[in-house]
């Protein structure tokens, strides 16, 4: 991408309010609030959506993703994600989420045309007063920090609500992915249920991890450092399987570079091309973690699956009904994303309070900002999960997807906060 080919200027088009009124039944606790379309006004030229689910909470608070392929249906079905995700850890907001088209992403990664593209898409950002951006797929920190000083420049003072979180440390943020926020929280999942399954011992249990990148390689780190065994492993280049293990270090030090994965030179069994990655899914392992784009595990693959369980690090890796098979039929436990990747989220809550509230900002930085999130990241995905199977006892019909939107559409209701 060349500077004359970035748009002169990003404006938000409204393409439906109040979706739900269209329905023959709608959920009315959980009305969908608005949906954009993000375009250059002079070409008309879509370079993106703004999903922003349900407010009834606070403003929604979503991330910003960015891929050649984003799809309006995308990125509606990962702001109801999100409402659901910002409800059941007790946040005082509502459920958004952003896509960004760019055909042509390694051009734009280019940090000075990076910086001129966010500048003008915060300006279209700024029209939209109910949505806090984030980090998500493709996008960081310093992405959210462009958008915040040009919100900052626009309100004309430095610290304000508008422009979004998870901003880097050094101005003042909580950076997920620096500080492994989700990686945490999905550590803190399986952990939890390594406590109430007396067959899950983690020091003898292996995992495969499906998009090895800032979710996906602190995961494997956290659980090889516990003494669980990675046999597989892909990130968008190729996909690798060792049933004596791969090196979790090695990995982590090569997932960056230019080709990525295709850099392992240890010893694999079975590696597969970028066409046949989903492969990995089938592969038999004690814990698979999905950390990649939605839908990996569908109806195309679900006899296939050969897991205990299913840690989803990425929002809607698979759908209600396919995870209802897996239960079931296939005896597998599915962990639903928006109670177990909650990490993220909940630093960019702290964060935002405290922005806000100096009271709470003393108390925050008296127990070490990292420590106190992640302590909070801990016990709330921890309370959560006990709650959850305690519902499902008992209840043969009942899945742990049922149980978790029951427990955050519950949430929705109370508005009650634990931050």
């Amino acid at each position: 991408m060349q500077v004359s080919q970035l748009p002169k200027s990003l404006k938000p088009q409204l393409i439906q309010a109040n979706l739900d009124q269209a329905r023959f039944s709608k959920p009315s606790e959980l009305a969908q609030e608005a949906y954009y379309q993000i375009l250059d006004p002079e070409t008309l030229e879509v370079w993106g959506f703004v999903a922003i689910d349900n407010i009834q909470r606070g403003p929604g608070l979503g991330g910003i993703r960015m891929a050649k392929n984003v799809s309006m249906n995308e990125v509606s079905r990962l702001a109801r994600t999100m409402t659901l995700k910002n409800s059941a850890a007790c946040l005082p907001y509502g459920g958004a989420k952003a896509g960004l088209v760019i055909k042509d992403p390694d051009h734009i990664f280019n940090s000075s045309l990076r910086n001129m593209f966010f500048d003008k898409y915060a300006d279209a950002l700024f029209e939209l007063e109910s949505y806090i951006p984030a980090p998500d797929m493709g996008t960081d920190e310093w992405d959210i920090q462009t958008i915040f000083e040009n919100h900052s420049n626009k309100l004309g003072k430095e610290a304000h609500h508008r422009g979004g979180a998870s901003r880097p440390e050094s101005k003042g943020g909580i950076p997920i992915d620096e500080w492994e926020l989700t990686a945490h929280g999905l550590f803190s999942a399986i952990k939890t249920m390594e406590s109430i399954d007396e067959t899950l011992n983690l020091s003898t249990a292996n995992y495969i991890v499906q998009g090895f990148g800032n979710v996906g390689a602190p995961t494997a780190l956290k659980l090889q450092e516990e003494g669980a065994t990675l046999v597989g492993a892909s990130d968008i280049n190729t996909a690798i399987w060792n049933p004596k293990g791969l090196d979790v270090r090695l990995l982590n030090k090569i997932q960056k570079e230019p080709g990525g994965l295709c850099n392992y030179s240890l010893e694999v069994e079975k590696s597969f091309s970028s066409k046949n990655l989903d492969w990995l899914l089938e592969a038999p392992c004690d814990i698979l973690i999905p950390c990649a784009r939605p839908d990996a595990i569908t109806a195309k693959n679900v006899d296939r699956i050969q897991c205990r369980y299913i840690l989803q690090g990425a929002n809607t890796p698979s759908s209600k009904p396919v995870e209802y098979y897996l239960h079931h039929r296939r005896n597998i436990i599915s962990l639903t994303d928006f109670i177990v990747n909650a990490g993220g989220v909940i630093g960019c809550a702290v964060e935002r309070k405290i922005s806000i509230d100096s009271s709470y900002a003393a108390k925050v930085k008296k127990s070490g900002i990292r420590s106190y999130v992640e302590n909070l990241i801990s016990n709330t995905i921890k309370k959560n999960i006990l709650e959850i199977q305690s519902q499902i006892k008992g209840k043969n019909d009942y899945i742990f997807r049922d149980a978790a939107t029951e427990l955050a559409m519950g949430r929705i209701l109370t508005k009650e906060v634990w931050l």
